[in-house]
């Protein structure tokens, strides 16, 4: 499809629907979770990062309906839940499987970080579902994006979603 090509298109409305994103969400927590039980998960130097995946969509998921959340912000949480969905993006999964999610995961971390720092840190804390403090989870990403995605990767992506 001509639309899966492009990830900063206007979300339609099969993109934004709850059931969808919940399912994705749900389907999203068994394979990572398959993955991490995995002889090449166990091995995968990321994997507590990986693990992180459906919280970070979670999160974004329910930030884009959070009136505290300011309109600019707002079109980087769609843009960052359109690059989880769709299957062609920087490190698809379709060809790395789970370990494909890094690039999701750092993308999802930088939109998030913009949020923390134009609002109060507590509505992003307040949508989390995750293990952990989100705003260590955050910061511990960010610090070691470079990493698992490549250095040439990570600009790339900063200069897309900051």
């Amino acid at each position: 499809m001509a639309n899966d090509l492009t990830v900063f298109q206007e979300p339609s409305p099969e993109t934004m629907d709850p059931k969808r994103n919940r399912d994705f969400y749900q389907n999203l927590r068994t394979k990572i979770r398959a993955y991490f039980e995995s002889k090449e998960g166990r091995q995968n130097k990321f994997i507590e990062f990986l693990l992180f995946a459906p919280d970070l969509f979670h999160v974004l998921v329910k930030l884009t309906g959070d009136p505290r959340v300011p309109a600019g912000e707002k079109a980087k949480l769609v843009g960052a839940i359109a690059y989880f969905i769709s299957p062609l993006d920087l490190m698809p999964e379709g060809i790395l499987g789970p370990a494909g999610y890094a690039d999701d995961i750092v993308i999802a971390s930088l939109v998030l970080n913009g949020i923390i720092n134009k609002t109060d840190p507590a509505v992003v804390r307040e949508h989390w579902a995750g293990d952990g403090d989100v705003l260590e989870v955050i910061r511990k990403i960010l610090k070691i994006a470079d990493q698992m995605i490549g250095s040439g990767l990570w600009q790339r992506v900063k200069g897309m979603f900051a």
